[in-house]
């Protein structure tokens, strides 16, 4: 097949991959101007008899229509173009998807964060909602099988299973048609898709241990199981991840289907329930008559009593104030507790957010309590002298501003996952890949040592303050952990820029202590 036209149409350029089904091949459309490339997969039947041969041939036409179907109304599955049969090998042309995998991804530029993988996940579970409300399992997701589109960085699913299952259809000895063969990859692969009974939630394991993937890089071979549940042992492979996210991976992929998500959607819930939940406010202060303290008698004359009387009303009302202040706040707790109850284990809980307009040098400290020096311009310096707090000392501008550019379009999730990595990577010690994440002139300052004194260094509530499209300014909270136990926390600004590498720091400021040590 390397040299030849199929359907005397499309050219074969090389071939990508191999496996027990057949071939898969890069190939240009010779009937197109643009001689667009595809992807052509070959499927060659296991069995040779003539009557399972015809069967093949009509289950391989239900499945291929049933992709042209997929790939037309959803732009995150490829198109099909083509399919046929040509000596006694089944063939499919399908869209080609300009990219890199995630597991190339993550072997080229290291483990994602937080964001950027709440980010994915979000965006194939939509795609799954789509796919399973046509009834279909996919069966084969993991990180090989889905490549980020260069362009637009979407998650495109690709390699649906089914139309290799067909490939092992056998007869019984009842003369019934079955299949022979178990579709799926072997980790991602559940216990009930390996005695050939996938369900929905067979998708969502393998899901949640691609995501396991893109926050550890190992996969599910290489992490514990334990010995009591049976249950994947992961998260300490992830000691920056959110307990949100964790707890809906912890579900996505628990041993037992009935034990996890049964949707795609009900998992999309648990990972963001609403975007109410970044908006929660108080419930608005009563107003002052909420509290009726019995009003005095008139004592004409009496002044003295009035007043002594007026200022226990005052007391009361205030303490009434504070009282139902406080019991609004319990509520207001006692209300999201409600609501994680009610959603599916797993749901995020809300995060604090940073305030909307931070001082632009750090607050001063209270008498005697420990103060903070910024030893450079890219990272606070957690000191527990009593020092008064002093601005970063190299006046690095708090934000670059950007010139006019050709450069690639700098992706939000992207960015973000820049600076969760570069925290990722000095939390682990890995002090060379954590420098190549900054640009020349910051990789010049760093120092491993300021690192070396805590436990490890966090970053939270990453917002993008500013944007362009090679640039993204974003503001965080950074927790620093000292071997004690003691943090301290820090709202800190970061630029990111594109490259023709991929992204870098550019700057990186300190703003001020949000809590001291």
């Amino acid at each position: 097949m390397d040299s030849q036209l199929v359907n005397n149409r499309y050219q074969i350029l090389k071939k990508l991959g191999e496996g027990g089904f057949g071939t898969t091949y890069l190939a240009e459309d010779t009937q197109m101007p643009s001689r667009r490339r595809c992807v052509i997969k070959q499927l060659k039947p296991l069995a040779h008899d003539p009557r399972i041969y015809q069967l093949i041939g009509e289950r391989f036409q239900r499945e291929a229509a049933i992709l042209e179907d997929l790939g037309q109304k959803n732009e995150q599955i490829p198109q099909l173009y083509a399919y046929g049969e040509e000596q006694g090998q089944f063939y499919l042309v399908q869209e080609y998807i300009d990219g890199e995998t995630l597991s190339t991804k993550v072997g080229n530029r290291g483990v994602l964060g937080d964001a950027a993988v709440r980010d994915i996940l979000l965006k194939l579970l939509a795609v799954l909602v789509y796919v399973h409300d046509h009834q279909i399992v996919h069966r084969d997701i993991k990180p090989d099988n889905i490549i980020l589109r260069r362009g637009d960085e979407l998650p495109v699913l690709i390699d649906f299973g089914a139309v290799k299952e067909t490939m092992g259809t056998v007869m019984t000895a009842a003369g019934n048609p079955t299949s022979s063969i178990v579709i799926g990859t072997p980790g991602f692969m559940p216990s009930e898709q390996s005695i050939g009974r996938p369900v929905y939630a067979t998708d969502l394991y393998a899901l949640g241990l691609t995501a396991i993937y893109l926050l550890t890089g190992k996969v599910p071979q290489e992490l514990a199981t334990d010995p009591l549940t049976g249950e994947i042992q992961w998260r300490d492979h992830a000691p920056g991840v959110s307990p949100s996210l964790a707890l809906v991976l912890d579900k996505a992929i628990k041993s037992h289907y009935q034990e996890r998500f049964p949707t795609a959607q009900a998992m999309q819930e648990a990972l963001a329930p609403s975007s109410s939940r970044s908006t929660i406010v108080l419930p608005p202060s009563p107003p002052s008559t909420a509290v009726h303290p019995p009003a005095p008698q008139s004592r004409g004359g009496d002044w003295l009593k009035f007043g002594i009387v007026g200022g226990v009303m005052g007391l009361v009302l205030l303490a009434g104030f504070v009282y139902l202040q406080d019991q609004q706040q319990k509520a207001f707790e006692e209300r999201l507790n409600q609501l994680q109850r009610q959603s599916p284990p797993g749901s995020p809980s809300p995060q604090p957010s940073p305030p909307a307009s931070p001082e632009n040098a750090p607050e001063a400290s209270p008498e005697n309590a420990p103060t903070v020096r910024v030893p450079s311009p890219y990272l606070p310096s957690p000191q527990p002298s009593p020092v008064e707090l002093s601005p970063t000392p190299t006046p690095t501008p708090s934000r670059i501003e950007p010139e006019p550019s050709t450069s690639p379009y700098l992706d939000q999730a992207d960015a973000i996952s820049t600076v969760e990595n570069l925290y990722y990577l000095v939390s682990n010690r890995q002090y060379d890949q954590a420098v190549q994440l900054f640009s020349p002139q910051l990789a010049s300052q760093f120092n491993p040592k300021f690192f070396n004194q805590f436990e490890r260094v966090t970053v939270e509530n990453l917002q993008i303050t500013s944007r362009t499209d090679a640039m993204i300014n974003l503001r965080g909270e950074n927790t620093y952990v000292y071997p004690d136990g003691t943090t301290q926390r820090e709202l800190r600004s970061y630029t990111v820029r594109k490259t023709d590498q991929g992204s870098e720091i550019a700057a990186s400021d300190f703003i001020k202590v949000i809590k001291f040590r």
